[in-house]
């Protein structure tokens, strides 16, 4: 085994990858990074529902160089791989021609919740979403660093390739930061190395965190859900910076959250009620089956398939075919039926993201309307 020491905490968003082999030899390295973090958007070739494994674009690194040192006992032949952007380890496993890689990242007092982040594990394997009871039934109890922490065991189809994949991923809330540690790839390498993997979970030492530095979240992708607990700059009022549209009769403006750069409110009968989002991200955006998926994901679903995406409806807006979904489920965050009509936007070298959401009869009732006003915005 080898005793690696890390010099940085990473307080940052979350996806990680994790394997390992051999049980011998300790030895001691002290690895030194001063890495910057590089925000990026976040890829899809892995999965449409795959975790970001990078900053998304706009969003500056927090300085954690301060952080005390990660300790941990690493069993022999986890080859260790360059520390890149959001990981703060990173190691890989081959075994009879397999492979799996192996990542740790912390985030620095904030999660989107464990139940978003354990079914976009399972989006990455081509599993169904589950609902919060779900998920927590599926946990197994584990030791981290000396606390208890949650481990999910997931075994699915690689996207692309088709061949049985295999997930270990476990979550640590500690102090003021949460922790992701996952093992990815071939089922049989990481069955085998599942003993490893919970060995190393329990060799962790974090000594003493320090608070990490916090980011101001308002720049993050559209697609990706609140995190809750993360210090970010207040909700703000509609200053008007967005293209220009006609909101329809009855539509009140509502406070910006994270990642909108427009929210209206929309009232129906007794406490019924739904809301427009309107977020813009450079690019595409991180591709449209990765954000269409995240929307289904909110709603219950399971992630649409290549040919389904394909078939979606278009409508016209700003010169372009924007993409047209509508879908029904349980509202993960309330746990409630609702309903939600999205359309996707290219426009001028950047992306909109159009979300009516809320309760099924008033999205019903102001579906037309939504559309006009997707349709109405001219964009600079």
């Amino acid at each position: 085994m080898k005793r690696i020491s890390i010099s940085s905490l990473v307080a940052a968003l979350v996806a990680v990858t994790f394997t390992g082999c051999g049980r011998d030899s300790v030895k001691v390295y002290q690895v030194a990074t001063n890495e910057t973090v590089v925000p990026q958007a976040q890829p899809v070739a892995a999965s449409p529902a795959a975790m970001p494994m990078t900053m998304p674009a706009g969003l500056a690194a927090p300085d954690n160089s301060g952080l005390p040192k990660l300790k941990y006992t690493l069993p022999d032949g986890w080859k260790e791989k360059a520390i890149t952007q959001m990981r703060v380890a990173s190691f890989e496993v081959t075994e009879n021609g397999k492979n799996a890689d192996v990542s740790v990242i912390p985030l620095g007092g904030v999660s989107a919740g464990d139940t978003a982040n354990v079914n976009r594990w399972r989006g990455q394997i081509g599993l169904p979403t589950l609902d919060d009871d779900a998920v927590k039934k599926s946990a197994e109890a584990v030791e981290i660093a000396g606390k208890p922490g949650e481990l999910y065991d997931l075994t699915g189809t690689a996207p692309g390739s088709g061949e049985v994949e295999r997930i270990l991923g476990a979550i640590l809330h500690a102090d003021e930061a949460v922790w992701y540690f996952k093992m990815t790839g071939d089922a049989a390498l990481v069955e085998n190395q599942k003993a490893n993997f919970i060995a190393f979970l329990k060799s962790v030492d974090f000594g003493k965190l320090a608070p990490p530095s916090t980011m101001d979240i308002s720049k993050l992708p559209p697609s990706h859900p609140a995190l809750p607990g993360m210090a970010a700059t207040a909700p703000a009022a509609d200053t008007g910076d967005h293209p220009a549209w006609t909101v329809p009769a009855g539509w009140q403006p509502g406070q910006l959250a994270q990642f909108l750069v427009a929210r209206y409110v929309i009232k129906g009968d007794g406490e019924a009620a739904a809301a427009v989002n309107v977020s813009q991200l450079a690019g595409d955006g991180g591709g449209l089956a990765a954000n269409l998926n995240r929307w289904r994901g909110q709603l219950s679903q399971p992630p649409f398939g290549d040919d389904e995406i394909g078939k979606l409806p278009t409508i016209d807006a700003a010169g372009v075919k924007a993409v047209l979904v509508d879908i029904s489920g349980t509202d993960l965050r309330v746990n409630k039926p609702a309903r939600l009509i999205g359309v996707v936007v290219p426009a001028n070298g950047a992306t909109w993201f159009y979300k009516l959401m809320g309760d099924a009869s008033v999205v019903a009732q102001q579906k037309e309307a939504f559309i006009r006003f997707v349709q109405s915005a001219k964009y600079p």
